[in-house]
């Protein structure tokens, strides 16, 4: 039945007179309401009763939504979303949705032209007769991720809250304010809580609701709490539920045996489809081979990936080729945003006879922005003839669980003449012959195999769990060896095996190991079924990739952009998210791209992080503020994971990575703001704008190739103690218009690396920081990495550089080292203090 003809409207705002809200519910597709010119906006009606819900017809004029939801309300004030989308195209829309509701309303939140919003009809399909929810008996809390802003010991945890055990609790520290938080999986009603004390009670506190898990709505206040247990009748929606104290009763802090949440109805989230493990849909721009592909077809392929991608930095465009186990004849030569890789359980599954390539012709043989592109889980063996397989890149470009096959070859770095690369990674690789790094700046070596060993220098080149890494020497040749890598797991990974079933094979954590995980041994870990897996399309919202987590699912993004309006939640320990192609989640209109809870051993491997137009406070956030538990024994990790401010358009994020979890792995990452690009990209101090690229504020974090560029403030800002870093890469921002408008307080510029005061162990090794300062070379960096003296604070052989002379950086940590400037470009330092 067609239920709103007729039926009261309102709007946030009307254009004009002739275009109020009644007229897109009067059945006359001649008449129309339109919006006044901004976001959000929103047309709400009212069917008089309760109605479920079946269809929604749009039928757009030209001024449209592009991002807009559907939702609605039993009492016009708490809604729920029943249907999302950022990519809306305008024209007639027929959406099938499933909600419950008296009050239907559309809720713009981008528009799709310049000017408003205007609909013709607001059709809403459905049948009457529902009558208000009860408040239901199910403690929807129980069981549930629970976190809070402090425990008073490892045995009065947040989750003893809500684990249905009314002899367990949590206990807060001595303070206030202090907060219990539990994520519901999902947007829910909420009617009742209540709040079980302890003797340590609380006598003022609010109960907050929030969608995202940082806006928060008071759905209950009290200043005059007297403890024992509280029901509380309440009427709020959100996928998260708090209990904020302001005022303790008590000189202890706040204790809660339980807290329950009840709820009316089910919740918002859209279902979710399964996966066909032998035949999944992995994406348009996903192709996969086999032995029985003819050589020409893949030729083809790769000839017209290569031609597309060569130049295509900052396109939207994102692609995995991929290999079935067996022999191929292929010459792959990569482009931007592009992966290469085998489908075996180990690289020599895959055998192309032939090349995996980067060149840099594009730029004259300059291979400094051969970004984004990766190689992985393949052998190769070079044509007769031929010794030398060219791998030209600098950030962003794994090659990795890698075979290059023959003693007689060699891998270059660079492009094998007189041009620059700078910086790379080489992971759980097997090279026969030898590494050749040539005119390449700085690269990280970890946990891989050189049969002929390596030759070749220029800044900074680290070694780390290398056999047949070179004698450690630093500065000359730069070379830093550590013969071990103290706690590593391998990046998880696609395969296929030999019934024809899709799997991710996620490697075991390995400690104190050297070379590669699978070479002349079997491979330790744990093998997951892909129908485990949500296949994530661009074009699915956050709520339902959200509804997939919840359901505990495991997500693999297939190749391209996938724009998100709120976070991705990631709240089950273990959960691994894997990316092909690159694959990008851009954060749009100010939300975060993704919150992982403060749990064990998530991974979140091959994934790319974009800022949107609109500024977010932080695109990743691992663990929220607070974060206390200890992972020692299963860490959460992260995989070439790389972040983008600014390039295809103008980006803006306060801080880009922040790390709130103890114990978290990084392998691999590029944090980078734009700051300079190719001609027609939008770049400039006051347009992507960035203050921070990391910031650790968790205990015992290593970082393994962390790569960090071009942030308006500090680079990297490290808070927690026990960190560690093996190789670190740095250039500071290009574009600060003059030294006022560089300046830390008093102190001339940020620095690049900075452990906080407060920290009393960390260690770092092999370091470089780099100034360019081409907007005005006047500009000067006092120190490039500031840490608190303290002999438990060990930074391990260091480089400043300034490049063509452009710009000075006057120490390289605190107040010792050279000053690298036009007469003295390069500066060593070897160990501090």
């Amino acid at each position: 039945t067609l239920l709103p003809q007729g039926r009261p409207a309102t709007a946030s705002s009307t254009e004009n007179a002739g275009t109020p809200a009644s007229a897109a519910v009067d059945g006359n597709t001649g008449t129309r309401w339109a919006s006044a010119f901004s976001d959000p906006q929103w047309l709400q009606v009212d069917l008089g009763a309760r109605a479920t819900i079946s269809q929604v017809n749009l039928l757009w004029e030209g001024a449209y939504g592009r991002a807009f939801q559907l939702q609605t309300s039993d009492d016009g004030a708490t809604w729920t979303t029943i249907y999302s989308t950022t990519t809306g195209a305008g024209g007639t829309q027929n959406l099938t949705v499933t909600g419950v509701g008296r009050y239907v309303r559309m809720y713009g939140t981008a528009r799709g032209t310049g000017y408003g919003y205007s609909l013709w009809e607001f059709q809403v399909y459905g049948e009457t007769g529902g009558t208000t929810p009860t408040c239901g008996s199910t403690n929807v809390a129980q069981g549930s991720p629970a976190t809070a802003s402090s425990t008073q010991d490892a045995g009065l945890a947040a989750s003893a809250a809500v684990d249905g055990n009314s002899g367990t609790r949590w206990a807060s520290a001595a303070s206030d304010p202090q907060w219990l938080r539990v994520d519901l999986g999902a947007t829910r009603t909420i009617c009742r809580v209540t709040l079980t004390w302890e003797a340590a009670y609380a006598r003022a506190f609010q109960l907050q609701a929030s969608a995202d898990g940082t806006t928060w709505t008071t759905i209950y206040s009290t200043t005059t709490g007297t403890g024992g247990t509280q029901n509380l009748t309440v009427s709020g929606s959100g996928r998260y539920l708090r209990m904020y104290g302001t005022a303790r009763g008590t000189a202890y802090g706040y204790s809660l045996w339980e807290l329950a949440v009840n709820t009316t109805g089910g919740t918002s989230e859209p279902p979710v489809g399964t996966t066909d493990p032998y035949n999944p849909n992995l994406g348009s721009n996903t192709f996969v081979f086999d032995p029985s592909t003819p050589t020409s077809t893949i030729q083809s392929r790769l000839n017209t990936l290569f031609t597309q991608q060569e130049t295509n930095q900052f396109g939207p465009q994102r692609y995995a080729v991929l290999f079935k186990p067996g022999t191929y004849t292929a010459d792959v030569n990569l482009g931007f945003f592009t992966q290469v890789a085998g489908l075996g359980l180990s690289p020599d599954d895959v055998n192309l006879n032939g090349h995996v390539r980067t060149e840099a012709f594009w730029m004259g043989g300059n291979a400094t922005q051969n970004f984004w592109r990766a190689a992985e889980n393949l052998s190769v063996t070079l044509p007769a003839g031929q010794t030398v397989e060219r791998w030209a890149v600098s950030q962003a470009a794994p090659y990795r669980r890698m075979h290059l096959r023959g003693a007689q070859n060699q891998i270059q770095l660079w492009n094998g003449g007189d041009g620059w690369s700078s910086g790379g990674l080489l992971a759980d690789t097997r090279i026969d012959g030898l590494v050749v790094s040539g005119s390449q700046q700085q690269w990280y070596s970890r946990n891989s195999e050189f049969g002929n060993g390596w030759t070749g220098s220029v800044w900074n080149m680290v070694f780390q769990g290398v056999v047949g890494a070179p004698a450690p020497s630093f500065p000359n040749p730069s070379h830093t060896v550590i013969a071990q890598t103290p706690q590593v797991r391998e990046k998880p990974f696609l395969y296929v095996d030999g019934s024809g079933e899709y799997r991710v094979f996620v490697p075991a954590l390995r400690t104190n190991s050297t070379g590669t995980s699978w070479y002349n041994k079997t491979p330790a870990g744990s093998s997951i079924s892909l129908s485990q897996f949500f296949v994530v399309q661009p074009g699915t919202s956050a709520a339902t990739i959200n509804a997939a987590l919840a359901q505990g699912r495991h997500l693999l993004f297939t190749p391209g952009v996938h724009h998100v309006t709120e976070p991705i939640q990631v709240n089950r320990a273990d959960t691994v998210i894997l990316g092909l192609g690159l694959a990008t989640i851009q954060a749009d209109n100010g939300s975060v791209g993704m919150r992982v809870a403060d749990v064990d051993g998530v991974k979140v491997a091959g994934i790319m992080f974009e800022a949107g137009t609109t500024n977010s406070p932080v695109l990743m956030e691992v663990g929220p503020a607070g974060s206390s538990a200890s992972h020692a024994a299963n860490p959460t990790s992260l995989h070439d994971v790389f972040f983008r401010i600014g390039g295809p358009h103008v980006g803006k994020a306060t801080n880009t990575l922040t790390v709130n979890s103890d114990n978290v792995i990084g392998d691999h990452m590029w944090l980078w703001r734009a700051d300079h690009a190719a001609s027609g990209v939008p770049t400039g101090w006051t347009l992507n704008t960035a203050d921070t690229g990391l910031t650790v504020n968790g205990d015992n974090v290593t970082m393994y190739g962390l790569f960090v560029e071009h942030y308006q403030k500090y680079q990297t800002i490290w808070n927690g103690n026990g960190g560690r870093t093996y190789f670190y890469q740095n250039e500071l921002p290009y574009d600060p218009p003059n030294q006022a408008a560089w300046m830390n307080g008093s102190t001339r510029g940020y620095a690049a690396y900075k452990v906080a005061d407060s920290v009393t162990s960390h260690q770092a090794f092999g370091l470089g920081s780099y100034s360019y300062f081409n907007v005005n070379p006047a500009v000067v960096e006092e120190r490039s990495f500031e840490v608190p003296v303290n002999p438990n604070v060990r930074f391990t052989n260091m480089v400043t550089v300034s490049l063509g002379g452009v710009g000075t950086i006057n120490r390289v940590i605190n107040n010792a080292g050279g000053t690298a400037n036009a007469a003295n470009q390069t500066v060593y330092l070897t160990t501090y203090p």
